[in-house]
């Protein structure tokens, strides 16, 4: 059986304030945005690479844990590759994000640094050449 990578879910308190975030800070694309029978806002996006990004709410009668922009067990950050990473750390700082480990100089492989995106995701950030 053949397997293909379908998607990424981010949950938020706040969908929308969220799923703009993202558009702003990555240039994703909201392709759909409706509430769900379970009765959360459910915000489909599209990385400008083609990857599902989905933005949701709490279910009806769902209690939701803490976000966690620090290292830790389970899904613990996902990565955008960008072609400037020191411009793009002071952007993303000027969009609300936390620098929560700066970029270190190494010569034989990507130079990268951690955020705190909304709702503390933790967000790697990649300059690969």
């Amino acid at each position: 059986m053949a397997f293909e990578f379908n998607h990424v879910h981010l949950k938020a308190p706040d969908p929308e304030k969220t799923a703009n975030w993202y558009v702003t800070a990555f240039n994703f694309e909201i392709v759909r945005d409706w509430v769900r029978d379970s009765g959360d806002r459910f915000i489909t996006c599209k990385t400008q690479d083609g990857v599902t990004i989905n933005i949701s709410g709490a279910r009806t009668n769902e209690t939701m844990g803490d976000g966690d922009a620090d290292a830790h067990w389970g899904l613990e950050h996902f990565g955008i590759e960008v072609d400037d990473l020191d411009a793009e750390i002071k952007r993303l700082v000027g969009l609300g994000a936390v620098l929560k480990q700066a970029p270190g100089d190494v010569s034989d492989r990507p130079r990268t640094a951690f955020i705190a995106g909304p709702d503390d995701t933790r967000i790697e950030v990649m300059q690969v050449a």
